[in-house]
């Protein structure tokens, strides 16, 4: 039974992720923390840490990471293709069709339509990962700041973006700095 809800769940994250990994959080948080409670946000939070660091889409590692933290390995294994399916069908359609008819201002009615959606999608994910970064709880209090991720948060923006520092290096001293203030 929870296979096929697995599957499903993750065939509802391929089917409806127009626009890439970041727009599919929204959906993956819907159906696996909200829904199924397979996983907490803070372990979302961690899945989306190391998805970034490690190969693929955000979707597939998210989907196989849920899925193997909720089943096992034939979750993962159930979750990921639950993902990938959709796309691989309807990416085959579009290309057929797009072959087909490239000509039409349908098409291109279609994709502009599409935009804003992946664009609130996105914008959603970021919110949302930045409150339970922040926030304990993600509770909006001044007493609930997280205020040691806040500083960290701006000192790796800043050596990102006006000191165009590697994002790697960023990245292992933002994690060395979290060791030593959880040591602290």
């Amino acid at each position: 039974m929870i296979l096929w809800r697995l599957f499903i769940a993750f065939f509802k994250v391929g089917i409806l992720s127009f626009g890439g990994g970041y727009a599919s959080m929204p959906i993956i948080i819907e159906q696996a923390i909200t829904h199924n409670h397979w996983i907490t946000m803070s372990t979302f939070t961690d899945l989306f840490t190391i998805s970034q660091m490690t190969p693929g889409p955000i979707a597939i590692n998210g989907s196989t990471f849920v899925g193997e933290a909720a089943a096992g390995m034939p979750g993962a294994i159930v979750a990921t293709i639950g993902c990938v399916l959709p796309s691989a069908v309807i990416v085959s359609v579009l290309a057929y069709l797009y072959v087909r008819y490239k000509d039409l201002t349908v098409m291109d009615n279609a994709l502009a339509f599409l935009r804003p959606a992946v664009v609130a999608m996105i914008a959603i994910s970021g919110i949302t990962i930045l409150l339970d970064a922040f926030f304990k709880n993600s509770t909006i209090s001044f007493y609930a700041i997280k205020y040691h991720a806040v500083i960290v948060f701006t000192i790796c923006l800043v050596l990102l973006r006006k000191l165009k520092w590697n994002p790697v290096i960023v990245m292992l001293l933002a994690g060395l700095s979290e060791v030593i203030i959880n040591l602290i």
